[in-house]
């Protein structure tokens, strides 16, 4: 198996789309219906209730609702976007030829309108293509709820929809589609290794959750006020529900349950449990002791991590991704953020965008076979270098896109909630309800 077959779910684009052409040629296999079944229901597990809990914990008493609530409309919000255009937007594969740059190549077109192409009998592989549709779904649901960490606490909900939805169809779709589209797409072509999201989903998300934190401000009395997480409890069961929806994530990416998905699943065992140990030990070794918050951020630092190298490297490749991404996500999120002074809530870009870039790059050496990896690349430094450039477009594109978007909502609409309203806390100004009723 060579190293482009298995660096997304964009190889599965030339028997998906469009019109399912060669759909005759393949045959369903129950397995691997069964398989993405199960992979689908996972992801949309890590959204609700995981990662609404993982927020929710972290967040103080009076704004947990207020976190849920974005994580549960965010769900609804993109499950429709998806529906009405951006599976069209991300997969169609119109207009499109290996090798040749067009409009098409960064953005797919809107043929696809409603599913209007989809039939019951459609497939994509060996499976239905309505459970390629509802997987990658559960993708777009999970992306732009990653940024609500970066805000916590401060967004009006109105804002937030308004944002998300601009941000889902300009900057999640065309990146969507840039990299796992197949042949013709922008990165697909430049040889760009992203087997389950590194660039499409966490760079993307995380880059701008700091924007977004930029855009609107420190929360009040930010950093002076002490604004600790309210229940780790709740923290600590999100990150155990992530790091068990993850292998949904990531095996499921590999389309099939085959040895692909099997060596998946073990390298994103390897890499979270590596990476979870490496920040408890750093935050051990500099603070004297080790936190719960801590142990669950590292999880998530190595799950980030792992996610574009997954169908590509080995179990050593995975042990050092795991290690590098719990010590690196570990000095961002605390020493850098104290330093910079920024105030991301939550660590989305400490752990998301700085572990995603620590996965999509190291991908680049650890998928040769010298190195333990499963793919056939001409040179480490070639391949490290087209990780690189991928890393810094991303930014570059998500940068750019979702600081205009920012602004101008913030000069129609305005983003942040009255000092009042951040002070009652946005469960009651914003919902009219309390998380906690003594």
């Amino acid at each position: 198996m060579t190293l482009r077959k298995i660096a997304g779910l964009g190889a599965l684009l030339s028997l998906a789309m469009p019109g399912l052409a060669m759909a005759d040629e393949v045959v369903l296999n129950s397995g691997d219906t069964a398989w993405m079944l199960t992979a689908t229901a996972l992801v949309l597990f890590m959204t609700i209730p995981g990662l609404a809990l993982f927020y929710g914990g972290m967040v103080r008493s009076k704004n947990i609702l207020s976190v849920m609530m974005q994580c549960f409309a965010i769900t609804g919000l993109m499950s429709i976007l998806w529906f009405v255009y951006g599976y069209s937007m991300a997969f169609d594969t119109t207009g499109m030829e290996k090798g040749v740059t067009n409009f098409n190549s960064f953005v797919g077109s809107l043929d696809n309108l409603f599913l209007n192409k989809l039939t019951k009998e459609s497939l994509t592989a060996a499976f239905p293509e309505s459970v390629f549709i509802t997987f990658q779904m559960t993708f777009a649901i999970i992306t732009p709820a990653l940024i609500v960490g970066a805000f916590a606490e401060r967004m009006k909900f109105s804002a937030m929809l308004i944002f998300m939805t601009i941000w889902f169809t300009i900057v999640y779709a065309p990146m969507c589609h840039m990299v796992w589209s197949g042949d013709g797409a922008f990165l697909w072509d430049a040889g760009v290794i992203d087997f389950a999201g590194g660039t499409v989903v966490h760079i993307n998300a995380g880059i701008a959750g700091l924007v977004a934190c930029l855009v609107l401000g420190k929360r009040k009395g930010y950093p002076t006020t002490p604004m600790a997480p309210h229940n780790l409890g709740y923290t600590l069961i999100g990150a155990a529900m992530l790091w068990i929806g993850w292998f949904g994530f990531n095996a499921g990416s590999a389309a099939a349950a085959n040895e692909t998905a099997g060596m998946a699943m073990l390298v994103t065992q390897i890499a979270t449990a590596a990476a979870a140990l490496s920040w408890m030990f750093a935050e051990w070794i500099t603070h004297g002791k080790p936190s719960a918050l801590g142990i669950a951020s590292g999880v998530v630092a190595g799950l980030v991590a792992i996610t574009p190298a997954a169908g590509a490297v080995g179990p050593v490749g995975a042990l050092v991704i795991g290690l590098a991404a719990g010590a690196i996500c570990f000095f961002c999120a605390t020493s850098l953020k104290r330093k910079l002074g920024y105030d991301d809530s939550l660590d989305v870009f400490g752990v998301h965008c700085i572990g995603g870039i620590v996965g999509a790059i190291l991908v680049g050496a650890f998928a040769s076979p010298s190195l333990g990896g499963f793919g056939e690349i001409e040179s480490i430094a070639t391949q490290l270098w087209i990780q690189t450039e991928s890393v810094l477009f991303t930014i570059v594109y998500t940068t750019v896109l979702t600081y205009i978007i920012l602004k101008v909502l913030d000069l129609v609409i305005g983003l942040r909630v009255s000092e009042e309203s951040e002070s009652v806390g946005l469960d009651l100004s914003e919902h009219n309800e309390r998380g906690y009723n003594l």
